[in-house]
This record gives C-alpha cells, structure tokens and sequence, in this order.
C-alpha cells in the first residue's frame, strides 16, 4: 500500500482508472460496429500527429487530437463515397501516416525520449494537466453516449432499421469515428500508440464473451478495462516491467479466460 502514498502513483492510478473507462465505454461500440481495425488506423495515425506537433513547435495532444480526427474523417469519407473496402482504406491511411510521421521525424532533432513516451506510453510521468484533460474528455464522451445511446445501439446492431427510422448513419458514423480519435489521443500517455487500439478493443471483446445484453456488455467491459489498467499498473511498478505492455497483457489475460465462459 506504500504506493499509495507516492504523488506520481496517485496520479497514475487515477488516469488508469478514468481511462480505462473512457475507453471501454466506446470499446463495446467499435467492436460492435467491427470498427477494430479502423480504430487501430487511427491510433497508429497519431505518430504522424505527434511528428508533426513536434516539427510545428505546437502542443503535441493538440496536434495529434486535430491529425487524428481528419484522418478519421477521411476514413468513414471514403469509405462512404469510394468503390474500395474499409480494410483497404484504412491500411492506406495506416502506412502512410505512420511514413508521415517518420519522414517528419528526420527533420527534428533531440525528442527520441519524448517520442519513445508516446509510443509505448509514460502513465507514470502524467501531469495534473493530463488529468484534467483525461476527465472532461471521459465527461464530454459518456455525456454524448448517454444523450445517443438508442442511436448508437441501433446504428450499431440494424443499421437498416436505424435509416428507416430517420437516424443519420452516415452522421453517427463521422461522430464515433472523432470519439475513437479523441479517446486515443487521450490515452496514449497511459498504453502508448502501439498499444492504445487494444485497450479500447480487448475489454470489449471479452465482456461481449460473457454477456450479449448491451447495457451489462458495457458495465462489465468497464470493471474489465478498468482492473486491467489498475492492477496492470501494480504489478508494472513490482515487477519493474512497462506499464502499458503490462496493462494490455494483463486485459489479454482476462480475455484468455473468458474463452471458458460462455455468453449469457
């Protein structure tokens, strides 16, 4: 319990705590919605935002939040006015921001520890700054889920009846797309970018292993999420190992033992 007691501890195991909320409360919509892969475009998407906040001399989350929205933008765009496949799409964005990132990397100087936080995440170094923002962010999402959540069900599971019944798909589909970016941006001080799509996918996948009722999917995919980044980050800080791998392992973990469960 003596980690209890440390200041950065604290601060680490609250954005774990608001975090792993945020992102099961959009998880359980994005597997639904067999968005995975896209929200895994996406994050991969922010090392070209943090790439160019770097070379631009702006803040980074900023940077990064804006990049990611329009890439997410331009995914559901041209997914709903092209001839090519989601998958394909997002495998283009996937490559090339990631070679955006890298080609603007060549032209700074100096932030190869900075970066390095970025990509595989720094929870512990998080600022009460990075708290605030975790917690409006987590505030402004589950308010908008809450106000829309009949639309995103139905979006999610008939998107036909949806249209029928006079809801804007193709608008919602925009809307979860600036969520799932705005989540990832977010939580990338806790996993990192590599790591972030799965926070947001695995608890997900597992509490849809155990129930199929969408409110309980949702519960149980928090109590998921959130035991993952807590006692990921416990064991991280005793074991001395990362903690977002150790996080993303752990929630694996819990995955690999619903496989014995079956749905209720």
């Amino acid at each position: 319990m003596e980690i209890l007691h440390l200041g950065f501890m604290q601060r680490a195991l609250t954005a774990g705590f608001m975090v792993g909320m945020l992102c099961a409360l959009l998880g359980v919509f994005v597997v639904l919605k067999n968005f995975s892969f896209v929200s895994a475009g996406i994050s991969h998407a922010a090392f070209g935002g943090v790439a160019l906040g770097y070379l631009l001399g702006t803040d980074v989350i900023l940077t990064t939040f804006v990049f990611c929205v329009f890439v997410g933008l331009g995914i559901t765009l041209l997914t709903h006015k092209s001839s090519l496949r989601e998958d394909t799409i997002v495998g283009i964005f996937y490559a090339s921001t990631m070679a955006l990132g890298i080609f603007l990397l060549s032209f700074s100087q100096g932030y190869t520890v900075d970066l390095f936080s970025y990509l595989f995440g720094s929870i512990l170094a998080v600022t009460r700054n990075d708290l605030f923002m975790i917690a409006w962010t987590l505030i402004g999402v589950s308010l908008l889920l809450l106000f829309f959540f009949k639309e995103f069900v139905t979006i999610t599971l008939d998107p036909e009846t949806a249209k029928a019944l006079g809801i804007p798909v193709e608008g919602f589909h925009y809307l979860l797309t600036a969520l799932i970016a705005m989540v990832i941006v977010v939580a990338i001080r806790v996993v990192g970018i590599i790591l972030v799509s799965a926070l947001i996918v695995i608890p997900a996948a597992t509490a849809l292993r155990l129930s199929r009722e969408i409110k309980r999917v949702i519960l149980l995919a928090a109590l998921l999420s959130i035991a993952s980044c807590t006692l990921g980050l416990v064991l991280s800080f005793y074991l001395n190992t990362p903690s977002g791998a150790t996080i993303v392992l752990l929630s694996t973990g819990f995955f690999l033992i619903s496989l014995f469960h079956r749905s209720v």
